[in-house]
Formats: structure tokens, sequence, C-alpha cells
């Protein structure tokens, strides 16, 4: 394991508290994913070890009210590598967010292309419909000019059933089955 990632256990060992209380900690860190070993098992970066260190001394230092000066020095020193976690975190945080911004920008370009292209698509629909609607009009009084033309009087009506009935020879009943 590399001296700047360690695991939950190991950091409780060295600061000789149990995990249960390293936890607590982490729990007090931002909320990320966390980093992996190739075992699978949680492990801390420098940074997040020196918050956890400050915190736990903190505590420490709450029991132990006779600390030596020394001590209360070297808590104060670490002071600034807390807000360089922080100061880190919140940058990781302004990264991920002008990321997502990108991703939703572009997202946001691509749905007004796509509206366009409808908006397009709905008026060539229509400009269709609406020769179609000519069309049918152009059939339909081509179509009544044709039937008017082929339709016949009444007057020729009669005139045909007449001619039709002289010329139709008269037949007595036993020829009617031929």
């Amino acid at each position: 394991m590399s001296e700047e990632l360690k695991t939950i256990k190991e950091l409780a060992d060295e600061l000789g508290v149990s995990k249960q209380a390293i936890q607590y900690h982490i729990k007090s860190l931002t909320n990320k994913n966390r980093q992996t070993n190739d075992k699978g098992v949680t492990v801390l970066s420098a940074i997040e070890q020196e918050f956890i260190r400050g915190k736990v001394d903190k505590q420490t230092n709450k029991n132990k009210t006779n600390e030596p000066t020394k001590k209360r020095q070297t808590d104060k020193r670490k002071e600034p590598n807390i807000n360089q976690y922080l100061l880190n975190e919140i940058e990781e945080v302004k990264k991920n967010r002008d990321k997502q911004l990108a991703v939703k920008d572009k997202q946001i370009e691509n749905k007004d292309i796509q509206i366009a292209q409808m908006q397009n698509l709905l008026d060539q629909q229509q400009r269709l419909a609406l020769q179609d609607k000519k069309l049918l009009e152009e059939y339909k009084a081509e179509n009544d000019n044709l039937k008017a033309l082929n339709m016949p009087s009444q007057d020729t009506k009669e005139v045909q059933n007449e001619v039709e009935e002289a010329t139709e020879p008269l037949r007595k009943w036993w020829q009617i089955w031929k």
C-alpha cells in the first residue's frame, strides 16, 4: 500500500482509535465515491487522513485538558490542511458542475436542433395536406364535369328504350327457354 493512501483500519491503528470512530469522521467528509484498493477495501487520501487526524486530535484534546503547548501548536498547523482539503473539495465540485453544465448545454443545443427539424417537418406536412386538398377539389370538379357529359337526358332515355323494344323480336311462349 502506498504511503499516501491508507485503509480505515490502518489509520485507526495509527491513531489508536476504533474503525467505527474513523467511519464516523468519514461521514463528515463530503459525499463522493471513495477510492478502493485492488482488494476493494476503502482507502483514504492524505488530505482525508489529515482531516480525520484533526478531528480525532480535537476529540482527544477535549478528553485530555493537560496537553503540552507543543501538541496544541501542531494542531494549529494541521488546521490549514483541513482548509486545504475543503478547498480541494470545492474545486472538484466546481469542475464537476462545469462538466455537467457543458453536457446540459450540449443537450439543450441538440433539443433546439430537433425542435427546428420537427417544425420544418410539420410545415412540410401542412403544405402537402393543402396540395392534396386542392388536387381532390380539382378531381372532384373534373369528375362532376365528366358525369354531366355522360349522363343522358330524360328524353334520350325514353327514345333508347323505345328503340330497344322495337328491335327485339317477338317470341312465343315455347321459345322462352331458348
